[in-house]
């Protein structure tokens, strides 16, 4: 049902319609969650909160009709639109019930205030009123530009504000609901309801009586509705309450200086993501995202202590080594956030205090000098579902290095340096020098020049201790698990760990293990292991000659 058809159906109720001023979506979510049934757009409201300017039509009908969009987007409720003297003649008028209609409005209000208006409340200010034969022709211009019959035009009468009587606001009355209005709003500015309640005794016709109770605010709604009024407007009590609610905050914030001293005055972040919808939107990026756009959870394992590196490291943990202004963990989620993985873990070990990266979630490995990686990595172990990259917290790569194993499609995907065979061969790599390097299913091209296939090739043996004249490339330490494949790893170490002990693989135990072992594990096991072959382009901060090398690399 369209929302000037929702409106219409609750005048068929014999209780009055409650209805909220709200001056933005947020106060509009709060009052639709209150329970009332419809959402007053009040010029007071809005012209405060979105310019902090009185309400006397200095906001134009487009920036009033932009936040009742706003307004009106957020909520399941009818929203009645506050137009003030319909921004000019009847002709303006009728661009006002197009436009507001046009955006799901349920009905407007326009007043006979002059233009430009003042308003109804403020003090000291002359009223007049424009002619009772001008606001006719608003309102059935207003009435013939509408497409729906069931959109509300609300007539307001300023006659008792204005001081111009009782008598003089009945004629008014009158004459507009014979011209077509659809509710007669009566305004008073008095502390006690005699003067609307006189209204309402004296009002003859079939045409409903709205009423908005700001100044004489001891009458409950049941009771004005017991006098004849079907729509009761409380218009400006919830930005008034949220002004004096963060006044009262700020003062008590700028006398004791930390935030933790306003905490009784907020609602926790949790609340104000549930009323914008952040689960919504998670569950909506889990359904409609494309294959490659879905949600990646990046898992950094720095836990371990590094002794080649001391004493660069005997007050941080190696990730926390700074690098010309940066840190190699704030380089890792500067490229891990380009590529729009903002989703990520870190487990911390060895000097665990000084890894404290905002907008991180963290995981404590406190035996990270009796076990190794793969230990580590399973601190996280409730973080490893769905599409996983796990890094060592030690490498520097670039962007192009993490966009190339985001494309992969396999369950898992190893990033391997072919840079590492070229070497091997040319006899470049120092001996001595363990590295974690990969056989793979095929050799790769030894052509000084050759385009790749594109297809990630199977990974047939990785670890330190593989024979260096079999193996084809090395691991940089950065891996892609998708859903199916953090399922595979999962059951695949809870099985291990009920397993007797005893060497595994390359380690001396499974808690000695590196990932490379856990990796050997599962291809041995029958799963596919896929290479994402790369050139160059990272580097790993293992000894001080790669610390300097770095310093020398990079910007």
């Amino acid at each position: 049902m369209n929302k000037p058809s929702l409106l219409r159906n609750l005048f068929n109720r014999p209780s009055p319609i409650l209805a909220v001023g709200a001056h933005d979506a947020l106060s509009a979510k709060l009052i639709e969650e209150a329970g009332f049934d419809a959402i007053w757009a009040g010029g007071f409201g809005i012209s405060a909160a979105q310019k902090c300017l009185p309400d006397a039509n200095f906001l134009t009908m487009t920036e009033n009709l932009e936040v009742a969009k706003n307004i009106n987007e957020a909520v399941l409720l009818p929203v009645i639109a506050d137009c003030d003297n319909g921004y000019g003649n009847a002709l303006n008028v009728m661009r006002t019930v197009i436009e507001y209609e046009k955006i799901g409005i349920a009905g407007i209000s326009i007043e006979d205030n002059i233009f430009p208006k003042q308003c109804s409340f403020y003090p000291g200010f002359r009223r007049e009123l424009v002619s009772v034969e001008e606001m006719e022709g608003k309102i059935r211009a207003g009435q013939s530009a509408k497409k729906n019959p069931d959109f509300l035009f609300i007539a307001r009468i300023e006659a008792l504000i204005a001081g111009w009587g009782m008598e003089e606001a009945l004629r008014r009355g009158e004459a507009y609901a014979k011209a077509g209005a659809d509710a007669i709003l009566i305004h008073s500015k008095s502390k006690l309801p005699d003067e609307v309640i006189q209204f309402a005794k004296a009002w003859k016709l079939k045409v409903p009586l709205v009423v908005v109770p700001t100044i004489f605010d001891s009458i409950s709604a049941e009771s004005l509705g017991e006098h004849g009024f079907k729509v009761v407007i409380f218009a400006n009590q919830l930005i008034r309450s949220a002004i004096r609610s963060m006044k009262e905050m700020l003062k008590e914030l700028k006398e004791k200086g930390y935030s933790g001293a306003v905490q009784s005055h907020l609602i926790p972040l949790e609340e104000v993501y549930r009323l914008v919808g952040v689960q919504e939107m998670k569950e909506a990026e889990d359904q409609y995202l494309p294959i490659g756009g879905e949600k990646t959870r990046a898992i950094i394992v720095s836990a371990g202590f590094e002794k080649d590196l001391m004493p660069l490291i005997e007050d941080r943990p190696k990730s926390m080594l700074e690098i010309k202004g940066k840190t190699i963990l704030e380089r890792q989620v500067e490229v891990l956030n380009s590529c729009n993985i903002k989703d990520i873990v870190v487990v911390r070990g060895y000097q665990s205090e000084k890894i404290r990266l905002p907008n991180l979630r963290y995981y404590e490995n406190p035996h990270y000098e009796e076990n190794y990686i793969l230990s580590s990595f399973f601190c996280a172990e409730p973080e490893i579902e769905g599409r996983v990259i796990f890094l060592y917290g030690d490498i520097l790569f670039e962007k192009t290095v993490l966009e190339k194993l985001l494309q992969s499609p396999e369950d898992i995907s190893l990033v391997v340096d072919r840079a590492w065979y070229d070497a091997h061969r040319d006899g470049k790599i120092p001996l001595g020098i363990e590295r974690e390097v990969v056989m793979m299913k095929e050799p790769p091209p030894t052509a000084y020049r050759y385009l790749s296939s594109g297809a990630h090739q199977s990974i047939v043996k990785i670890g330190e201790k593989l024979d260096r004249n079999l193996a084809h490339g090395e691991f940089i330490g950065m891996a892609m698990f998708s859903p199916k494949g953090t399922e595979i790893l999962r059951k695949e170490y809870e099985h291990l760990k009920h397993a007797p002990n005893g060497n595994f693989h390359e380690a001396i135990s499974l808690q000695k293990a590196s990932l490379t072992d856990m990796i050997q594990e599962m291809i041995e096991r029958g799963h596919c292991v896929h290479a994402v072959d790369i050139y160059k382009g990272w580097m790993e901060i293992d000894t001080f000659e790669d610390y300097q090398r770095a310093w020398a690399t990079l910007k």
